[in-house]
């Protein structure tokens, strides 16, 4: 049972009410006074617990007992069995000489009313790789930058955006077995500089003793150039790329991402976009070194570095 956020009365407190009422004699005045409802109410819950005892004290269904309008549920049965030869609302409508809004609404309450649901569900595809540099995850988000008065996210109105101030790209690279994440933002996300930092990224995971062997991106262009394939053959990685249309394939990039906007794009009030970059350095810390990590046993990356390799790295960052 879901209680209305304004319910003045709970079924306990709708029972201790009745009671009163019904056992121990008190007036209907007195009852709803106590219980802080009108007598209306008070009247209302007494009579159902007369009638059918603690079960009536139950909230019940708004809907009306008869609804003449209501579409026949022959009808209801047609637009499922048209809807699963794949045709649109628009379609069904015409064919039934039905209303588009009737067909729609009856589409979504019977759960087709995306085309997706009458694919069966995908079954989750976790892995993770038993050692470190085995493969990393790259992926890229684009940040409009912070103009001079405060954006939509500060005083909620969408109307007032600041124009031409550009974008920004957040290049992002996660280990698969510890989830130890090197981030930058850039000014671009083409070939040249998702190269760049695909060598800096490999040097920081060298620091840590992580020898990296397959990198996974999406089909962006910057990762299907060959000047990045020929990167790859220089440092002697695998490229792997995600199935089109497939974003769940590099998931943990996609996931890392959210968590970075959450507590580092978002997650405070910026002056402009070098204060918001300056401050990644310091989420970022956060992140490798002490925030803990669902997927890792609520322990910081790090920690699961240490676990694999042995090395104790608990106490640098660079």
């Amino acid at each position: 049972m879901r209680l209305h956020a304004n319910a003045a009365l709970s079924v306990k407190k709708r029972l201790v009410l009745c009671r009163r009422v019904v056992e121990q004699g008190w007036t209907l005045t007195k009852a709803a006074a106590a219980g802080e409802v009108s007598v209306r109410t008070a009247r209302k819950w007494v009579r159902r617990y007369r009638a059918d005892g603690e079960a009536g004290l139950v909230d019940r269904c708004s809907a009306p007992r008869r609804q003449p309008t209501r579409t026949d549920e022959r009808r209801v049965q047609a637009i499922a069995a048209l809807r699963r030869l794949r045709m649109t609302g628009a379609q069904i409508a015409e064919v039934l000489g039905m209303p588009v809004s009737t067909v729609s609404g009856i589409l979504t309450r019977i759960g087709l009313g995306r085309l997706s649901r009458l694919e069966p569900p995908e079954p989750p595809n976790r892995y993770e790789r038993r050692h470190p540099g085995e493969l990393i995850h790259v992926d890229v988000k684009k940040l409009g930058r912070i103009g001079a008065g405060a954006g939509h996210r500060v005083h909620g109105d969408r109307r007032q955006r600041s124009r031409g101030v550009g974008w920004e790209y957040v290049h992002v690279c996660v280990d698969d077995a510890t989830r130890l994440a090197h981030v930058e933002v850039l000014d671009d996300e083409r070939a040249v500089s998702a190269v760049a930092f695909l060598r800096r990224a490999l040097a920081f995971y060298r620091r840590h003793g992580i020898h990296v062997q397959r990198v996974m991106t999406d089909n962006g262009s910057a990762y299907r150039s060959t000047i990045h394939a020929l990167a790859c053959r220089a440092l002697g990685l695998k490229h792997l790329r995600t199935r089109p249309y497939r974003p769940r394939t590099n998931g943990k990039a996609e996931r890392f991402i959210r968590t970075l906007l959450a507590g580092w794009a978002y997650g405070a009030i910026y002056r402009d976009s070098t204060q918001r970059t300056t401050a990644l350095s310091v989420w970022l810390e956060h992140y490798n070194y002490r925030r803990p990590h669902g997927a890792l046993n609520h322990q910081p990356p790090v920690s699961r570095l240490t676990q694999l390799t042995g090395n104790n790295l608990l106490g640098s960052y660079s």
